[in-house]
């Protein structure tokens, strides 16, 4: 499992860093990242940079999140995207939904 969760500096963020794959396996432990947040957390950026394949369920698990998040009233970001993993997010019109940097 390659979920890291780690806080910035303003502790306002966090920062949810995907492995290599980001799949089905990944959705109890990308879901446990998201929920229980301290108070503080404001901003969630899901960092892409390790990751080089990314399939159906991880698009949804992002739309799960989406859901949660605007439920608290909290934005997140979609950041660091490689190539193949951004042509699958402009390919689903995630970068109409997200902010993707």
């Amino acid at each position: 499992m390659n979920v890291l969760k780690d806080k910035v500096n303003d502790q306002e963020t966090l920062i949810i860093e995907m492995g290599d794959k980001f799949d089905f396996s990944k959705v109890e432990a990308f879901r446990s990242a998201y929920q229980d947040l301290d108070s503080d957390v404001k901003h969630i950026t899901v960092d892409l940079a390790k990751t080089e394949y990314m399939d159906s369920s991880a698009l949804g698990m992002l739309l799960n999140m989406q859901k949660v998040l605007s439920q608290r009233s909290l934005t997140f970001s979609i950041e660091n995207s490689r190539p193949p993993v951004e042509r699958i997010l402009k390919i689903s019109r995630f970068d109409k939904k997200f902010i993707i940097r």
